[in-house]
């Protein structure tokens, strides 16, 4: 039998991107997650409930005997299935559970007499989530940042992932962080997103990086919080803006926005697409009648009403430019702009995109 995993090899689980086999509850599973995990359950959602109410009032002999009157041989058999595959597939699979015990222990044992030897990570999820929140400290008080700022459309989050020494915060979020910003799939679980968060942390050279750059976020992203320890400390470094004119974050945002996810609730709706981009577009917009008040909401409700009609009935989508301008010019360009005068002493770079990619190439103070 291979050696189980102890805290002291937790991280080679990100830095090889380690499949990971999780035999939780669904329900548990749901409510937080590693990467590259995935979940093929020693009991389910009821069954846990009800190892666990036994194990309650009767004790652990108790709770064991009801587990295996559960999974009776055409259960076990058909769960012993899904393991055997997965780990043929996944050959360098760990097991996990959620404090390394009973159940995790238990699949491993019933998957060495089937032939299959595979390791379990000692302390379960419980263990590696307390590894990761506390590698997440650690990296945002020994990391220096850089924290990418702009107008909305200039295309910052592109920037970053052109960068070696970069983490996409709107990636790892699924969400691109705007009114506008929720993507088809839902985003992660807040756990999911704070571990996924801190494995890619583990997986920067840090020492060989001057600076790591991120981009200028509120600490909500969507549903999602920045990590209040990651957070505070981006709030006290470094600024780079970049800037563009207004038509060419016109064109960024008329791409991002409209091109790209037009083509992703294609490919979900097909021939109902036209309907449910519409509401995820006047969704976005309702998110912020109050700030743009009365008029600016009506006429902006109206540009978009037009451009989509020109949209359905032609399959242009130049129209869009008219009311992305105007949410530009009349909303979030004067917001930037408060914003930014209260972080001016924080500025260490303002440029063009091609000259911040230069700049940021060769950072080192």
């Amino acid at each position: 039998m291979p050696a189980n995993l102890s805290e002291k090899t937790f991280i080679n689980l990100f830095l090889d991107n380690t499949p990971i086999l999780d035999v939780r509850a669904p329900i548990e599973f749901s409510h937080g997650s590693l990467p590259n995990s995935t979940n093929l359950p020693l009991l389910t959602d009821t069954e846990r409930e009800a190892v666990g109410t036994k194990f309650k009032s009767s004790g652990q002999i108790a709770a064991i005997t009801l587990a295996e009157q559960l999974l009776d041989p055409t259960k076990k058999a058909k769960r012993l299935s899904a393991w055997s595959a997965y780990i043929k597939a996944n050959p360098q699979a760990v097991l996990l559970c959620f404090r390394g015990g009973l159940r995790s222990h238990t699949v491993q044992e019933w998957l060495t007499k089937q032939g299959y030897a595979i390791p379990l990570v000692e302390g379960g999820f419980k263990a590696v989530r307390r590894f990761l929140m506390d590698s997440l400290e650690k990296s945002a008080s020994m990391s220096d940042f850089v924290i990418v700022a702009g107008n909305t459309g200039t295309g910052k989050t592109h920037l970053i992932n052109h960068l070696r020494y970069s983490i996409d915060l709107e990636g790892i979020a699924g969400h691109r962080g705007s009114a506008f910003g929720k993507r088809l799939q839902p985003q992660p679980s807040q756990i999911y997103f704070e571990n996924n968060l801190s494995g890619q942390f583990l997986k920067l050279p840090v020492s060989e990086a001057n600076r790591i750059f991120l981009e200028d976020e509120s600490r909500g992203i969507g549903s999602l919080s920045i990590p209040l320890c990651l957070h505070n400390k981006m709030s006290d470094s470094p600024i780079a803006i970049v800037d563009e004119p207004l038509e060419s974050r016109v064109n960024t945002i008329l791409n991002d926005y409209i091109i790209s996810n037009y083509r992703e609730f294609e490919s979900e709706f097909d021939t109902k697409s036209m309907t449910h981009f519409s509401e995820f577009l006047f969704s976005g917009l309702s998110k912020i009648k109050h700030r743009l008040g009365g008029e600016g909401y009506v006429e902006i409700d109206q540009l978009m009403n037009t451009a989509l009609s020109e949209q359905k009935t032609s399959n242009s989508i130049d129209l869009h430019k008219n009311w992305i301008r105007k949410l530009l010019s009349d909303y979030y360009d004067p917001m930037y702009e408060y914003q930014l005068s209260k972080k001016l002493q924080r500025v260490v770079f303002r440029g063009k995109k091609n000259e911040f990619l230069d700049w940021a190439s060769h950072i080192d103070y």
